[in-house]
């Protein structure tokens, strides 16, 4: 992903004048697969998995993809598939793996609850970062999301490491559910210890990014805002699969 000034092009679509780059990460597991389209606007399912099991399917829009890594527009209120939640459940993280059906749960007609957010997904990491937007699209800070992500076509298939950061608009940053983060370590469903060090270690790395301002942390795309023309995406079809 490159860093560097944006413009905007006649037909409103974010553009970019390189002036450096971070290097694309040399791993292959996890990256954005070589073949796909690369036009701004197409919409993408964001397939969001939790010991497992899927939590969430939203559909989002491709902005920008290169050897680096691609960012996707999630906008808020998006038609959307979510798990059916056993009555009195609020999340699927708070169910023991043991209680779910094998099967994995069904999913029911939904809208995306959580504002807008212009997701970095960079190639071969174990994270994404999010730039958060709140009402009137004000920028609200950045959310660093530690995961295992698998692109099969359209679809991007997220395996939530559980363990998150949040990094406010000054940089200063704090973990997010480390409790819930050690009691999942060890589980079969889950990580183990050692990869439980691995994610930490990953969280570490990007939290350095955030201390010294540079990219995705150094003021670019803080003013994104949608082309226009970008409607709301329609609800997809039904998730291919209830299981990761």
């Amino acid at each position: 992903m490159k860093t560097g000034k944006r413009d905007v092009d006649g037909n409103g679509t974010r553009t970019r004048t390189e002036t450096g780059t971070d290097g694309a990460r040399a791993a292959a597991r996890n990256s954005v697969s070589t073949g796909l389209r690369d036009e701004p606007g197409q919409i993408l399912h964001w397939n969001f998995f939790i010991g497992g099991h899927l939590s969430a399917s939203v559909p989002v829009r491709l902005v920008e993809r290169t050897p680096e890594g691609q960012l996707v527009w999630m906008e808020t209120r998006t038609p959307m598939w979510c798990t059916a939640l056993p009555r009195g459940t609020t999340h699927l993280r708070d169910i023991a793996p043991h209680e779910r059906p094998a099967e994995g749960y069904p999913v029911i007609a939904g809208r995306w609850p959580m504002g807008s957010a212009l997701f970095y997904q960079p190639t071969g990491a174990a994270h994404s970062v999010l730039w958060l937007f709140g009402r009137r699209q004000k920028f609200r800070g950045w959310y660093v999301n530690l995961e295992r992500r698998v692109h099969h076509g359209d679809d991007i298939d997220i395996a939530d490491h559980e363990l998150d950061i949040n990094v406010a608009p000054d940089r200063t940053w704090q973990w997010k559910d480390e409790e819930s983060f050690a009691e999942k370590t060890g589980h079969p469903a889950y990580w183990t210890a050692e990869e439980a060090r691995a994610i930490r270690t990953e969280g570490d790395r990007v939290a350095r990014l955030a201390e010294a301002g540079t990219f995705p942390f150094d003021g670019s795309w803080c003013d994104f805002r949608p082309p226009p023309a970008w409607r709301t995406p329609p609800r997809p079809a039904v998730p291919r699969h209830p299981l990761l």
